[in-house]
């Protein structure tokens, strides 16, 4: 093959690499992917860093393989190499070069796929067991969990009409001994600031108390471990002992992102679910409507209990307050604080925990700078900073095609699906012009929410609708109207 017949392969191999994986994922990956030499059936790509070389072989390189052969039928094995800011290729060799004193790791290769064949990144049974144990120990560092705080217990967790269940569950959780585990996973969502956390660090505290191995990690902590086991070629190591542990806490599930660290989440939490152990996770939202993650896992943690943490009552409020003013009191006993400002405070900060906590701070400040009686003038000046206009209510694509549903007598089936009669196509429009107004939801999520239909459809639907509202007074009144219902 000439070189320009060798430069128009490559050219149309990373133009399918494109369109298969798409713009977002090619950008990140491949965008910098080259190919250097081809010697017999053995291809070297190369790219500038350690890390872009672990993650394509660990995630990509079957998939990279049989793009390639479309454009190179002859090549059946393909390397990854490291190559240095002048080009020289520093982690890699092909088959005719002499050696490299580079590590074995540092070279993966990857034969044809053949049918049944076991996965490449699979090692050899009895290479994996001689492996386990020096990998395990290099793994340590990667999945290091997060530092529990000691404040953030059972015994100053508040409860009230909104968390009272969530609270008992996770008391019954860490108090559960021996026999299957209760409510696997244990599903926790809530808005900011009214204490997810707290509650997922007293159920690692207290399992820890009774000798329980427990991880307890963030969203971004999990991602850290997994990408730095990958870039340290010790992935291996780090789902063993992530496997191997009594009680996985994760908080934020929202936040975690990437394919092949969403499959690897959801490898885990089938295995830990299978092996009998307990499982906690904590998002902002319930499982259905974290649409950044695969579609099993969704259905699998929607598979456990699955509780919803309400936003602060007053009565709540106040009691809040008055733990934190009494905590406050032991190590600031000149700390004073009228009931009838704990009233107005609770009153005017309905947003979240953190901002009474917030409050009770700069109460403290005013106390302590100017040595003055706190009355509900100065702690209005307080935390002036703090009192926020009430936030509009959260709205549900699912609330949207309930209402307009009932409104022109259809099913939400019928507006979910595929017919397309004016008595379903209308609301079905109405319904998705709202939920772009109405919600934060892009238009692919939208059309996600429809039946899986194309953005198009959605960016269709809410263009035709807002042309007819400007132009018909009774629709346009009939869609404000549907919106008052949905907010109020």
């Amino acid at each position: 093959m000439s070189p320009e017949d060798r430069a128009d392969a490559w050219n149309g191999v990373r133009r399918r690499l494109r369109a298969e994986l798409g713009e977002d994922v090619f950008s990140s990956w491949f965008g910098r992917l080259e190919l250097d030499a081809i010697s017999g059936e053995t291809a070297r790509l190369t790219v500038p860093t350690r890390f872009l070389k672990s993650w394509i072989e660990a995630n990509y390189l079957d998939r990279v393989l049989s793009i390639f052969r479309t454009g190179f039928p002859g090549v059946s094995r393909l390397i990854i190499g490291v190559r240095s800011a002048g080009g020289a290729v520093i982690s890699s060799r092909m088959p005719d070069e002499a050696p490299r004193p580079a590590p074995q790791a540092q070279t993966q290769a990857l034969a044809a796929p053949a049918r049944n064949a076991a996965p490449a990144s699979a090692p050899a049974p009895a290479a994996a067991a001689q492996a386990a144990p020096a990998a395990l120990a290099s793994a340590e560092s990667d999945i290091v969990g997060n530092s529990l705080d000691a404040r953030l217990c059972f015994e100053n967790f508040v409860v009230g009409r909104s968390n009272a269940l969530a609270h008992a569950a996770a008391e019954r959780i860490s108090s559960h001994d021996g026999g299957a585990p209760l409510y696997s996973p244990f599903f926790l969502h809530a808005g900011v600031g009214l204490g997810k956390t707290h509650l997922l660090q007293a159920v690692s505290q207290e399992m820890e108390r009774r000798g329980r191995r427990v991880i307890y990690l963030t969203a971004d902590r999990f991602m850290y471990g997994f990408v730095n086991a990958l870039k340290s070629q010790t992935a291996l190591a780090f789902k063993e002992k992530l496997r191997a542990i009594d009680l996985l806490v994760l908080d934020d599930v929202q936040f975690i992102q990437g394919k092949s660290i969403q499959q690897e989440f959801g490898h885990t939490v089938n295995a830990l679910i299978d092996a009998g152990r307990q499982i906690v996770v904590a998002a902002d939202r319930p499982p259905a409507e974290l649409e950044t993650l695969d579609e099993r896992v969704r259905s699998r943690l929607a598979g456990g209990l699955v509780v919803e943490m309400g936003p602060l009552d007053d009565a709540l409020r106040m009691r809040i307050l008055e733990a934190r003013i009494a905590a406050m009191q032991v190590k600031h006993p000149a700390f004073q604080v009228g009931p009838e400002v704990v009233t107005y405070v609770a009153s005017v900060i309905t947003t979240n925990g953190r901002d009474l906590d917030g409050a009770v701070n700069r109460l403290l400040a005013h106390t302590t700078l100017s040595g003055g009686e706190i009355t509900v003038e100065t702690a209005e000046n307080a935390i002036r900073d703090l009192v926020r206009t009430r936030e509009p209510k959260r709205v549900k694509i699912e609330d949207i095609q309930k209402l307009v549903a009932t409104r022109y007598n259809v099913s939400r089936a019928d507006i979910l699906s595929e017919r397309r009669t004016a008595a379903v196509v209308k609301p079905r429009q109405i319904a998705m012009y709202l939920s772009k107004q109405l919600t934060l939801r892009s238009l692919p999520e939208i059309g996600r929410r429809f039946g899986g239909r194309d953005h198009t459809t959605v960016l269709h639907a809410v263009r035709k609708i807002e042309k007819q509202v400007g132009e018909d007074r009774s629709l346009s009144e009939e869609v404000e109207l549907l919106k008052r219902m949905l907010l109020d």
